[in-house]
């Protein structure tokens, strides 16, 4: 049974379509569902009784359901259980434009980065789409606050789920549903070529990040295994295409490990790498785990490399660090309680 919380406003148009109804009862059902927050039918009031009964047999309206909270300053993160007891995790980052969540897209990660304990758990099966839309709607209810910006940069990669991703960003988009701006909504990828092509391709105005990690090929293929099936090479041309394409900039990610990619030589190669491309790089300083060997790059280091992109006129900024105190932080996520 499709869960109610999956279903775009064009999903449900065609729904009632396809009975003989008028599509706008799409628009009534996200209205109940997202502007009032109003799961219980019954209560859907500007909907005939004999239709409340066949969208309640059509559609499950389960959500799956926070389990732990744990607070830092400005940071929350939420351990959240899946209907199949499958656990995935969840952020808010509180900044001073608003409230911003990191979702999560997928139950464990196949992208292997060698930096990133999110991936230290292999993937066992990509989120629904409800799975993601619910990790809001949880959030938003338990804060009381509104969430005005959303990144997909939580557990999975995202373009690895790619279906169920697009369409859980044309419902928190849609302005009868969420009505989260697309400029608001971020997408952090590793390089998958074929669905970044995709993404190219549809109407939306969202922003897209790369996760690069490194200034050359040797290096990405030891920190990154999609760099052995999509190379640097590839990626750039990729990029430019992108670029060209929908006339968005793009946000490189470049996390600092000490001394592996953090050296001046590595900071010119990703200049020369970058050089009159449309994009701005993201440092950020990396979030040490009890697992992994790497370590975080000292402050002078990472100034040092923000100082020798800005030289080759690099645009440039070092990432806020956001809840390493409560694994919170990029690249620590897992489902701690459960592996």
């Amino acid at each position: 049974m499709k869960n109610i919380y999956s279903e775009t406003r064009e999903d449900l148009e065609t729904y009632f379509l396809s009975m003989g109804e008028k599509k706008f009862k799409a628009v009534q059902v996200l209205e109940w569902l997202y502007q009032k927050r109003e799961p219980n039918l019954e209560n859907w009031s500007n909907i005939k009784k004999e239709l409340r009964e066949k969208i309640a047999h059509d559609f499950a309206f389960t959500m799956p359901k926070i389990i732990k909270r744990e607070q830092d300053e400005l940071t929350e993160k939420y351990l959240i259980e899946l209907a199949d007891n499958e656990h995935i995790e969840a952020v808010l980052m509180r900044h001073d434009y608003g409230n911003s969540v990191c979702v999560s897209s997928q139950v464990g990660c196949n992208m292997g980065c060698a930096f990133c304990e999110s991936g230290r758990l292999k993937k066992i099966r990509n989120l629904e789409t409800y799975e993601m839309v619910c990790q809001i709607l949880l959030i938003e209810k338990l804060i009381e606050e509104r969430i005005s910006s959303i990144v997909i940069m939580g557990i999975g990669e995202p373009l690895d789920n790619y279906e169920n991703v697009i369409r859980f960003i044309k419902i928190i988009n849609d302005a009868k549903a969420i009505a989260i701006g697309a400029r608001h909504i971020t997408l952090s990828t590793c390089g998958l070529i074929p669905q970044i092509k995709q993404l190219m391709t549809l109407p939306l105005q969202i922003n897209l990040a790369i996760s690069l990690h490194a200034s050359n090929n040797d290096l990405r293929s030891q920190l990154m295994q999609v760099n052995k099936a999509y190379n640097l090479d590839i990626l750039i041309d990729t990029i430019k295409e992108y670029i060209d394409k929908t006339n968005r900039r793009v946000t490189i990610e470049y996390v600092m490990l000490n001394n592996v990619n953090d050296g001046i030589k590595n900071a010119e190669e990703l200049a020369r790498l970058l050089r009159g491309l449309n994009v701005y790089v993201n440092l950020i300083p990396y979030n040490e785990t009890n697992h992994l060997e790497f370590k975080k790059s000292n402050h002078s280091q990472i100034m040092k490399f923000y100082d020798t992109l800005k030289k080759n006129k690099i645009n440039v900024t070092i990432r806020k660090e956001f809840g390493s105190k409560i694994s919170a932080a990029c690249g620590q996520l897992r489902s701690k309680e459960v592996n």
